[in-house]
């Protein structure tokens, strides 16, 4: 006879006709993160649970991936990846974070969210780029007003501020500018990218936080004007017990309106006010040489515990296949 078990609530036969849960992790460059994460959870050894490196070729079209679980941290960068992860849910995987709102996603759209749901956002404009795309002319923006009303621009967002991608990471292409001048010569550096202008927060703290499962919250002190394996702060801790619990309010409230699952959110503090300054990274920096050993072990076993979770329960993945579950309510999912 198969050996019952209890695992967070759900019996599982062990042995006979049991059913193995596959959690995969998707991944590129990154090498401690992945192997620690499949190491730790096939550790905790839950019934029918079991994590591993992912492997793939050509991908037939609506063929079930195998996978109960999937943690993404690479589709970003490569569309053969995102494309295989979308056929992987219609087949019934849960992907960690969700590739269709991922890909729709970006961060001025983030901006405008936070604004409706009453998290504090510094003042941020989109602007056209710079250069028309490939294979566009002048004819494909004659809806555009030109020039623009750069005066009006300029006195919402005031000097300094920051010119950034509108999607975007890594602190790539981002400029810091303190005048009409320096804005323009950075700007006609842009090239085809789409950029935000964002006020500048002259913070005196500054945090990024882990969120996993849209629950759990990791408070980390971090300088962003430092390099980038000096920027987490080791043993930082915020200015008083107010201003921690309204960062971590904060945070959920951002990842439960987004709907990430694994997403890290980045405050500066003026005034006593987190501004939340970044908040679409659900791939976020996982690499014990930059956050360290504590904030390593924290969000390595936060992952396990949240992936086997996933694996265990009854979610069907095609629940938010319709677009209109993502924007509907948001605010009600925040609160």
């Amino acid at each position: 006879m198969a050996a019952v078990a209890a695992y967070g609530g759900k019996i599982l036969l062990i042995g006979g006709a049991a059913t193995v849960h596959k959690i995969g992790v998707l991944y590129g460059m990154e090498n401690t993160f992945p192997p620690a994460l499949v190491d730790r959870i096939n550790s905790k050894r839950a019934p029918g649970v079991v994590a591993e490196h992912i492997r793939i070729g050509g991908i037939r079209m609506a063929e079930p991936s195998g996978y109960r679980v999937i943690i993404d941290r690479i589709s970003h960068d490569i569309e053969f990846y995102r494309a295989y992860l979308k056929n992987a849910v219609l087949g019934g995987t849960i992907v960690i974070n969700n590739p269709f709102w991922w890909s729709a996603d970006d961060k001025f759209f983030n901006y405008a969210l936070a604004s409706r749901i009453g998290v504090a956002v510094p003042n941020t404009v989109v602007l056209p780029t710079k250069e028309h795309p490939p294979g566009t002319t002048e004819q494909s923006m004659r809806n555009l007003q030109f020039p623009l009303n750069w005066d009006e621009i300029f006195s919402y967002i005031r000097f300094p501020a920051f010119l950034k991608p509108f999607s975007g990471g890594g602190w790539k292409n981002v400029y810091k500018v303190h005048s009409p001048e320096e804005f323009f010569a950075a700007y006609n550096e842009t090239g085809t990218i789409c950029m935000t202008l964002q006020s500048a927060v002259d913070f005196d703290e500054y945090f990024r936080c882990y969120v996993v499962g849209r629950e759990k919250v990791r408070v980390m002190k971090y300088d962003p004007r430092q390099p980038h394996h000096l920027r987490y702060v080791r043993d930082g801790q915020a200015s008083s017990h107010e201003l921690y619990e309204r960062v971590v309010r904060d945070c959920l409230t951002l990842c439960r309106a987004l709907g990430y699952d694994f997403n890290t959110v980045e405050f500066a503090v003026e005034n006593g006010i987190p501004y939340a300054i970044d908040f679409l990274n659900p791939a976020p920096d996982a690499d014990i040489h930059s956050v360290g050993e504590e904030n390593f072990e924290w969000v390595v076993n936060n992952v396990a515990d949240f992936a086997i979770h996933k694996a265990l329960s009854d979610e069907q993945s095609e629940a938010d296949l319709h677009w209109s579950r993502f924007l509907r309510g948001a605010a009600a999912r925040a609160s």
